[in-house]
């Protein structure tokens, strides 16, 4: 309490207190950099008031630095993955997690975006300054506790507006929410406790870890599903390897890469999928298998660092549906939000053609080469 009391007194001023009609010196929240205190704003509004802890910045950035040293050596245990820039694009994300005016920022672009919305809540930007951020309080269900007692009604609604607004935010506001785990997140039931379910909003909350994407997911995000998906084997390992998961240093078979794909994106193929945790443990056992030829192709592929953060969010949800046991229409959102997933443009599939037939072309001259 001394320390997040000095810290306030340091940043809104000594009479910090004088600010607000009530503060709870308990505090609602707490993670590793700072904590939550509920509190009463001087105009009678209910606020959120997250206070950075002095010197946790630093120690966090020192972790990384500490981590990057180790680059050399992890390397040759993943020989795909290219170590060194995706450190440093983690440590650039981290920096800016810590930087309170442009969570401020992330957080009030969404708030202005979803005020009318039916399905999504953002809470406002009330005050913000140095590692201070106030915004107005959230009531709700947290999603940690839908986990733990929800009915499956509130499972399912839960699950498909998490889906939306995390395919849809970053449409409509260019900014990628990256941090979607259960504690930022809150099943709104207002004055419809008992439903229908289409009257429940989702809450959302900390935007101190967003992607800066102006122009939307990449298109090759849902080209590339789509193609897995038809079975496009050729195509898919020549998307991948323009948009850098498969170095040029390395080769793998198209086909093996697309057995090793097609499980993991099963839910966009149907039109509803039960997420569950049975399934995400076979997945898991299944690319851990040492035994398994999958093992040694997924250690060739390779995460390019301005993707990093897309993949974060789409293991992350992937994890909190199967821990909600939701029952998703996946597909819909794919089709609503995310380009290249709906049918091709004309030309796009000669380009691809072009493309493929490029990557097949160098591997028999590299082929060639090394028989003579």
């Amino acid at each position: 309490t001394r320390t997040v009391n000095a810290a306030l007194a340091e940043r809104l001023g000594p009479d910090w207190r004088e600010l607000f009609v009530e503060f709870d010196d308990k505090p609602a929240a707490a993670a590793s950099i700072g904590q939550v205190h509920r509190a009463v704003w001087h105009d009678g509004r209910e606020v959120a008031v997250k206070v950075q802890y002095p010197g946790a910045g630093a120690a966090l950035l020192s972790d990384l630095n500490q981590l990057a040293r180790f680059a050399k050596v992890l390397g040759p245990l993943v020989p795909g993955l290219d170590l060194k820039p995706l450190i440093a694009e983690l440590r650039e994300r981290v920096s800016e997690e810590l930087d309170y005016e442009l969570e401020a920022s992330a957080q009030q672009a969404h708030a202005e975006e979803f005020a009318d919305d039916p399905d999504v809540f953002v809470p406002g930007v009330v005050h913000q300054s140095s590692q201070v951020l106030i915004t107005e309080w959230m009531d709700g269900i947290p999603l940690s506790e839908v986990i733990a007692n929800g009915t499956q009604e509130q499972r399912d609604r839960a699950g498909q507006l998490m889906t939306r607004f995390l395919f849809s935010g970053v449409s409509r506001t260019g900014l990628l929410h990256a941090d979607p785990h259960p504690g930022n997140f809150r099943l709104l039931t207002g004055d419809a406790p008992d439903g229908p379910p289409e009257m429940w909003r989702l809450g959302v909350l900390d935007f101190g870890t967003v992607d800066r994407l102006p122009d939307g997911l990449p298109e090759e995000i849902g080209l590339a599903l789509r193609l897995a998906l038809e079975g496009d084997a050729a195509a898919v390992y020549a998307l991948m390897r323009e948009e850098g998961f498969v170095k040029p240093s390395i080769q793998i078979d198209p086909d093996a890469l697309l057995e090793y794909l097609l499980p993991m994106i099963e839910p966009a193929r149907a039109e509803e999928f039960a997420f569950d945790r049975t399934w995400i443990r076979g997945q898991a056992a299944r690319l851990a298998d040492r035994k398994s030829p999958l093992y040694d192709l997924g250690n060739q592929i390779n995460l390019p660092p301005s993707y990093l953060l897309i993949h974060r969010v789409c293991l992350s949800t992937i994890g909190v549906l199967c821990q909600l046991g939701a029952t998703v229409a996946l597909r819909t959102e794919l089709e609503d939000w995310v380009p290249g997933f709906l049918a091709a443009e004309d030309g796009e599939f000669d380009e691809l053609d072009d493309l493929a037939g490029h990557e097949e072309s160098d591997e028999v001259e590299e082929t060639e080469e090394a028989s003579a």
